[in-house]
């Protein structure tokens, strides 16, 4: 991925008619915006797993596109009969996933990540511009993922599960203390899998348990300042084909609109800037 620092000047993201090509409205000083490499095409076709995967012409970074867009891991993907393939791998992962680049609402929050049960990927956004993307998978049908706002607190490299000590968690970062639910790398089947966590691959568990805030503690049972705001959306439909099948026939048909995002962030705004605030009282 290419960065470049801007500071007090005009960025522009070019984009597909279905992604915003609207320029970021607002943006820190000296805030690395990143500039994101667009395929030529946007369109998918369903190919045999294991003779793509044969193709001596494909490149690692090309194997791993196609491994987040059928939301797995490469074990996973080895033992899968047909998944979906671009027919132009050349561009960023940004361009295949459901998120907008920007989101001007939320240009005043300095952090924020969205974990999308239907798409079953995520995005971290600073200041309404999105600086990640990966795929996800999450609760199980028999054990859901809660939805709603929550805020990072604690964090380990690496743990075991309170539910099963035979799972060992990497790059853990908790989302809701009692129910011992965050996000960490984990094996991803391909589809929501978990006991109600958010499983991610190695370099995307690592990437956001480095870029997100930790809680800081008054004493051993108070909460100073809350970490970074997550918001988990939407519901999955166990009984339907694996929701990125559909972008074969329709490469936007998983999409969140800026509009969505905002419309999920609404309800909370006030209180991600109330403890953003806090946040900077107390560490600034």
């Amino acid at each position: 991925m290419k960065t470049v620092i801007i500071a007090c000047c005009v960025f522009a993201v070019v984009a597909y008619s279905c992604q915003s090509n609207e320029k970021p409205k607002s943006y820190e000083e000296n805030q690395v915006i990143p500039e994101w490499e667009e395929p030529k095409s946007l369109s998918y076709e369903l190919k045999d797993a294991k003779q793509w995967l044969q193709d001596s012409t494909i490149q690692p970074s090309e194997e791993a596109l196609v491994t987040a867009i059928n939301r797995t891991d490469l074990s996973h993907l080895k033992k899968m009969d047909s998944i979906v393939v671009p027919t132009d791998l050349s561009g960023d992962l940004v361009y295949y996933f459901p998120f907008p680049l920007n989101v001007s609402y939320l240009k005043e929050v300095d952090k924020i990540v969205f974990f999308s049960y239907p798409t079953q990927t995520f995005a971290a956004y600073e200041h309404g511009v999105l600086v990640y993307t990966g795929p996800t998978n999450m609760g199980s049908k028999r054990h859901p993922t809660p939805t709603g706002l929550f805020f990072t607190n604690w964090k380990a490299k690496r743990t075991v599960s309170s539910v099963n000590s035979d799972w060992i968690l990497n790059w853990n970062f908790n989302i809701q203390n009692k129910g011992g639910i965050g996000w960490h790398q984990y094996s991803m089947p391909g589809y929501p899998a978990s006991h109600s966590c958010l499983r991610l691959r190695e370099e995307d568990a690592k990437y956001l348990y480095n870029w997100a805030d930790k809680w800081i503690l008054a004493n051993k049972n108070e909460v100073l300042v809350k970490g970074t705001p997550v918001i988990v959306f939407g519901s999955y439909d166990f009984k339907a084909p694996k929701p990125w099948l559909k972008l074969v026939d329709d490469p936007h048909a998983l999409n969140i609109s800026k509009q969505e995002l905002q419309n999920r962030a609404a309800p909370f705004l006030n209180k991600i800037l109330e403890e953003q605030h806090n946040r900077k009282a107390h560490v600034e």
